[in-house]
């Protein structure tokens, strides 16, 4: 049996690294930013292929940062991120993972680029507006976890 050329296709695109994952966190829901952090990352390139307005329970919080768990910050990191809703979302476009790291900034919003989304609606290097996957791999992982099969577009 032949294989599907059009699932082929999908696959090794989806496998070049052409999708990565974003969280609004809770600071920047607060402070009403959604709207401008999402028109930046449309104004970058990218394609939303899900998305949605969820909430972290701490234990949840937890098990997605559970590659933190060592270390000292991890659990502020999991009562901040279970504080409030979150904006979880898949993004995709050519070179993912990787531009979008350059379009979110440095974790510490004073050594974030100028006009990057940390630079820009960021308080401090623990409320800093987003997360963006830091591989392919763990892109994969993190969207993963918020998303099942038939929430992506």
């Amino acid at each position: 049996m032949q294989p599907n050329l059009n699932y082929t296709k999908i696959t090794q695109y989806i496998m070049a690294g052409n999708r990565t994952f974003t969280m609004i966190k809770p600071d920047a829901v607060r402070a009403g930013n959604i709207g401008n952090i999402l028109q930046m990352i449309n104004e970058a390139g990218y394609r939303i292929v899900a998305m949605k307005l969820t909430q972290l329970s701490l234990a949840k919080a937890g098990e997605f940062y559970e590659v933190h768990k060592e270390r000292p910050f991890y659990g502020e990191l999991c009562e901040f991120m279970s504080s409030g809703p979150i904006v979880a979302a898949i993004l995709e476009k050519d070179n993912a993972v990787e531009d979008f790291r350059n379009l979110i900034g440095a974790t510490n919003p004073a050594n974030a680029a100028p006009g990057t989304i940390r630079a820009k609606y960021a308080t401090s290097v623990g409320e800093n507006a987003v997360h963006g996957s830091d591989s392919d791999e763990n892109a994969a992982i993190e969207g993963a976890f918020h998303f099942g099969g038939v929430e992506k577009f």
